[in-house]
């Protein structure tokens, strides 16, 4: 059977997200790869995703869109993948944007790998609110066995990345709801990618295939709660895994790094009074160890990061976008 055949559902969640859905949408109908079934599960949205979907529908068949009470993210992900009929599902969140041979490449490695590969992942640009790329990842090709290397940071970095098999969502349970329960709503996809990396392979598709969006008011930005929620993870991870507490530790210390230098030079001195707080009570010597020895030399890094890439804007080459096909081609 030719890969271009092959059914490949999408689902979006989307909770009040009139301001980019319309973008997410055309950016998933421009994929070279044809066949699609799109879900977009509408987590209660009260402004007007709903209708901006209706009128993609409207235009493409491919599209379904499932109406819930807001449950969350997680719950958002369970109900459209579960109502996929696809063997192969990606997810997108409804503010992110893909290139448009993101699901045709996955795809084609995901195939080539053997049925022992359950997820594939690409790497992914940072995307502004004009959907121009701010920022770069840093390139990763960790494939295979990879809990490990999870277990020390998410570096797949966003829910908008992975090509699932059905199998290894059935396995992994799906996206952990309880997260939003416990108060620590952020971190599903890392945990998702944890279980799937316990009982599958990964492979990468070595390409920025994704534009993640940072916005002042998406989940990401409330670092205290993305920190309680990764605590949560960790717990879990840690309850099967005893042998892999090093590695573990070693994650805290990263992402408690990462946060502390985001809220420092974003100048919001509250989230890094809170996020350190959180480490102290947990781990008071790696608290101490992340203070006095890395926040110092992580603050002036970033400094001169930031200054380096912002005279590399100014100077050299204006932001680039991120590119979307059309969507009606080939319907």
């Amino acid at each position: 059977m030719s890969v271009g055949t092959l059914l490949v559902s999408v689902v979006i969640p989307a909770f009040n997200a009139g301001a980019t859905i319309d973008e997410t949408l055309r950016s998933v109908r421009s994929q070279s790869h044809r066949q699609l079934e799109i879900i977009v599960v509408d987590d209660g949205s009260t402004d007007d995703t709903v209708a901006i979907v209706q009128r993609h529908l409207d235009q493409d068949s491919r599209i379904a869109i499932i109406e819930q009470r807001n449950a969350g993210v997680a719950a958002a992900r369970n109900a459209g993948w579960q109502a996929a009929r696809a063997d192969f599902v990606a997810f997108i969140d409804a503010d992110d944007l893909w290139t448009p041979s993101k699901v045709e490449q996955q795809l084609q490695v995901l195939l080539d790998a053997g049925k022992r590969t359950g997820l594939v992942y690409s790497w992914y640009d940072w995307i502004d609110a004009d959907s121009r790329v701010s920022a770069r990842s840093e390139p990763v090709f960790h494939a295979g066995e990879v809990l490990d290397y999870l277990c020390q940071g998410n570096f797949i970095g966003n829910g908008s990345s992975a090509l699932v098999r059905r199998e290894a969502l059935i396995a992994a349970g799906g996206f952990e709801s309880g997260l939003r329960a416990s108060g620590a709503e952020g971190c599903e996809d890392l945990l998702f990618y944890c279980r799937v990396a316990e009982a599958y392979h990964f492979g990468v598709v070595p390409e920025y295939q994704i534009g993640y969006r940072y916005l002042p008011n998406n989940m990401s930005s409330n670092m205290t709660r993305m920190f309680r929620s990764w605590m949560l993870v960790a717990d879990e991870i840690m309850t099967r895994h005893p042998g892999r507490t090093a590695l573990l530790d070693q994650g805290f210390r990263n992402y408690a790094r990462w946060l502390l230098r985001r809220a420092l030079t974003g100048g919001q001195l509250w989230y890094f009074v809170s996020v350190l707080g959180l480490l102290c009570r947990r781990n008071p010597m790696l608290a101490l160890r992340v203070f006095v020895h890395d926040v110092p030399r992580d603050t002036v890094s970033a400094i001169r990061w930031k200054w380096r890439h912002q005279r590399h804007r100014a100077v050299r080459h204006p932001l680039s976008s991120f590119a979307i096909g059309d969507p009606n081609q080939s319907l």
